[in-house]
């Protein structure tokens, strides 16, 4: 029945299935998995026992996976509680729906429902039934590779973060015992093995000829999980963390790294708004008098006319926040402002948080870790450490321009502004801009304009707040929304919002954060996933970017969101003359006044740097003084030197062994360099053969270093006098080659060997005889990587391979019946 190849199948496939984890939010479906996994192994067992034709072996699997569901599943309609009836089915079926929609509804990790735990056992079901027809019915084990690598594509598909490599290597190792096991099972199937004695003859172990075959694919195998795993850690860009976990945080890499790069924002909003546990992700206290303004994380300035992001931030033009001081707020010079304090603590739940949350514009900040600022857009970021379970205070001004004020704002902004923040993309078409002039067409002024866009969306009764709607991936997505649907959350109404306000002349980017929440008994505010948000922010002169908010709040809408008292449409008593300017209000903060910070002293605006799309330098700091790296530096050299040092010594070992003492320098043959043992007129025969072995190895060692032939049929004397003519040596070091030859012909067929005392400094003389006569680039090689030194290596890890093919053969001999 082949219990055994059964069983390997059944362990593979449960190894592989450790990959699906980062698809869901809890480990509850390891056990609905697990049980999929023996319902398949016992349908393959029982299907062969009677031995049912090939077809019908996967059929019987598919069955037993339905029986299987329907008991775990919907066994209260099922007949007997686990005979399928259509009520039983319908449930399944509806299950099934329930888990697609939370599938396509939210980001990985998933919430775990019954139908996206019926999902995954149902894929894990299939996969062991489809493993165990290919293993045990078909033999065809490495097709099986397949269906198990499946599992970790899923994952690999949906998120940006790679399994881990534990994950991975449970796999492979499940693999190749999948395919040690088959390859037994076919050896096994032709009869009684032919054994050969290849262990010492102290302690003989029987082992069956094909050892060096079998020996070999050990090799391979263990080579290629060896490349799989490690090659990740040491390849930049591939592994998020750096090589070796080193990289610092794995979003922005290191201190070092030239770009900061998160996953993409817009993604993780729609996630924590569909959230179900709708969980709280931070809290915070504040001196505001009234209602807080939002906590924002992202400025989203570039939209590439599909989506909306931020330009890449690089080191050289992001700041370290030294002393919790921030760069001056965007073109606030006469809105008055308050100075607001903000104590904020984000839950330890909270993962991969790299942008603090904050009221615009923050002044300074107290947090502990190495954080970050734009100057430009005033995001706080960290490249190593995460927000989650950390407490910061913030120090930021409430901006309260009047209206008036912003009616009568000057139309020029910087040209820092202009060129960033009113890019449009050309595959915007035409019709966006018109729909954008019709719904302003009267209003005189900017700010009226973007008032009247706000109005539009918010007081029309066209749109509608819709969760369910995809997130828009392409341009035509926003202008279905604004043309035809007009159904959406936030992120739609954000984007579309700043993208007419950008073809109107006002300069708009895209914030992404949370809203103020709700106050609780204490005073304090929780702020939860579902107050996730995003909204448009204007740039007015003189104001600096302002919020506006156009998506539906309160129970039709985002049910936090707040609309700010300037954006309300202007009664008609409150409406500015025509002509008329604002006389402009001093701040009430210190420090509001001032240029643009985001602007550089001197720069065009056509400078690249403004774009974002030039390398600039980076960050010069000391990362490669750190202790891990210095580590990894020490460990690289000591591998770089292991064949060297490895060969002088085996060298050293092996003329200490044939009774030689040290050298006393560079003696030339004849001289006295080289003295017997302590004790010893004279060498004896044995030691006399001992030494001319010892050279004659260590000249075979050497030529094989310096890549020179080297043929194992030829006499000693033959071999010398080859490669004196091959290198056309000089007549001393041909003298020297010539006595290693004639000590190895003594040692082997002469009664009495030959006693030279100078074959120690002849192997020296022709090793650098050899390093003269070849090339510079074999002569380094044969210094560094000897490849003599790696034969010791290899045989090192053949013994290891040995040792794991004796247990393997154990372990999977049958047991001797008794009696």
């Amino acid at each position: 029945m082949k219990m055994r190849l059964t069983a390997v199948a059944a362990a593979a496939t449960l190894l592989s299935s450790i990959g699906l984890y980062p698809l869901y939010d809890s480990a509850k479906w390891v056990v609905p998995g697990f049980g999929a996994v023996l319902a398949a192994a016992a349908a393959g067992l029982l299907a062969r026992r009677f031995r049912l034709p090939v077809p019908v072996d996967i059929v019987a699997g598919l069955v037993t996976m339905l029986l299987y569901v329907t008991v775990v599943y919907t066994p209260a309609e099922a007949l007997l509680g686990i005979i399928p009836t259509p009520a039983s089915l319908n449930g399944l079926n509806e299950l099934l729906d329930e888990g697609w929609q939370v599938a396509n509804k939210y980001a990985a990790p998933v919430p775990l429902g019954p139908g996206v735990e019926l999902m995954g056992t149902l894929g894990i079901g299939l996969v062991a039934v489809l493993v165990d027809f290919l293993v045990v019915r078909l033999r065809r084990a490495a097709a099986a590779g397949l269906p198990l690598l499946a599992m970790y594509s899923v994952p690999a598909a949906v998120r940006e973060e790679s399994v881990s490599w534990v994950a991975f290597l449970l796999g492979a190792v499940g693999f190749m015992g999948l395919l040690l096991a088959d390859s037994s099972e076919q050896v096994n199937g032709w009869g009684r093995p032919v054994f050969t004695r290849r262990w010492s003859a102290a302690a003989p172990r029987e082992q069956p000829g094909a050892a060096a075959l079998a020996a070999t694919g050990y090799r391979v195998g263990l080579t290629a999980v060896a490349i799989a795993v490690l090659l990740p850690t040491v390849i930049p860009g591939i592994h998020p963390r750096g090589m070796f976990g080193m990289g610092g945080a794995g979003r922005g890499g290191g201190s070092g790294s030239a770009t900061v790069t998160t996953l993409d924002p817009l993604v993780s909003l729609k996630r924590e708004l569909a959230r179900q546990d709708d969980a709280v992700v931070l809290t915070y206290r504040t001196n505001a008098t009234e209602r807080p303004d939002y906590l924002r994380m992202y400025a989203l300035d570039r939209f590439d006319g599909d989506r909306w992001t931020y330009t890449p931030l690089r080191n050289g033009v992001t700041n370290p926040i030294d002393g919790g001081a921030l760069p001056a707020a965007a073109g606030l010079s006469f809105a008055p402002t308050q100075p607001v304090n903000t104590r904020i603590r984000i839950e330890r739940r909270v993962r991969d948080m790299t942008f603090l949350p904050m009221p615009y514009p923050p002044v300074q900040i107290a947090v502990e870790g190495d954080w970050r600022v734009d100057p430009r857009s005033l995001m706080v970021y960290s490249l190593r450490d995460a927000a989650g379970g950390r407490t910061y205070s913030v120090d930021s001004l409430r901006v309260q321009p009047t209206q008036a004020q912003l009616a009568t704002a000057s139309d020029r902004a910087p040209a820092d502004i202009t060129v960033r923040y009113l890019d449009i993309p050309r595959q915007v078409p035409e019709s966006v801009r018109r729909l954008a002039m019709d719904q302003t067409a009267d209003a005189p002024s900017l700010y009226e304009k973007a008032v009247a866009l706000q109005a539009w969306f918010t007081r029309s009764g066209e749109f509608t707040y819709d969760l369910s709607k995809q997130s828009p991936k392409h341009v035509s997505d926003l202008v279905d929304f604004l043309t035809r649907s007009k159904r959406g959350y936030c992120e739609q109404f954000a984007a579309s919002m700043a993208l007419l306000a950008r073809t109107l002349g006002i300069p708009a980017r895209v914030a992404m954060g949370y809203t103020a929440g709700t106050q609780a008994t204490d005073g304090s505010w929780i702020v939860r996933s579902r107050d996730a948000h995003a909204w448009p922010e204007l740039y007015f002169e003189g104001a600096g970017w302002v919020r506006f908010e156009p998506t539906p709040s309160g129970v039709v809408g985002q049910g936090t969101a707040s609309v700010p008292p300037y954006s309300e449409p202007a009664s008609a008593s409150e409406a500015p003359a025509p002509g008329a300017e604002a006389t402009p209000t001093p701040s009430e903060s210190a420090g509001a006044a001032g240029a643009s910070p985001g602007a550089t002293p001197g720069a065009r605006p056509d400078d690249p740097d403004l774009a974002g799309g030039a390398e600039l330098p980076q960050e010069s700091g000391g990362w490669w003084l750190s202790p891990a790296w210095i580590a990894v530096v020490a460990l690289i050299v000591l591998i770089m030197m292991a064949p060297m040092t490895l060969a002088t010594l085996n060298r050293r070992r092996r003329w200490r062994r044939a009774g030689y003492t040290l050298v006393l320098g560079h003696a030339r043959p004849g001289e006295a360099s080289e003295r017997p043992p302590p004790g010893r007129d004279e060498p004896v025969p044995q030691q006399a053969r001992d030494r001319a072995n010892a050279a004659w190895t260590q000249l075979r060692t050497d030529a094989i270093d310096h890549r020179l032939p080297w043929r194992t049929n030829e006499s000693p004397r033959a071999t010398s006098r080859r490669l004196a003519e091959h290198l056309r040596l000089d007549a001393e070091a041909e003298g020297a080659l010539g006595r290693i030859a004639l000590a190895e012909e003594r040692a082997r067929y002469a009664p009495v060997p030959a006693d030279v005392e100078s074959l120690r400094a002849d192997s020296r003389l022709v090793r650098e005889a050899f390093a003269r006569s070849v090339s510079w680039l074999t002569r380094w090689r044969a210094r560094l990587v000897p490849p003599s030194a790696l034969i010791g290596f290899r045989q090192a890890a053949g013994r290891a391979l040995d040792a794991i093919e004796l247990l393997v053969t154990r372990l999977s001999r049958p047991p001797r019946r008794r009696g």
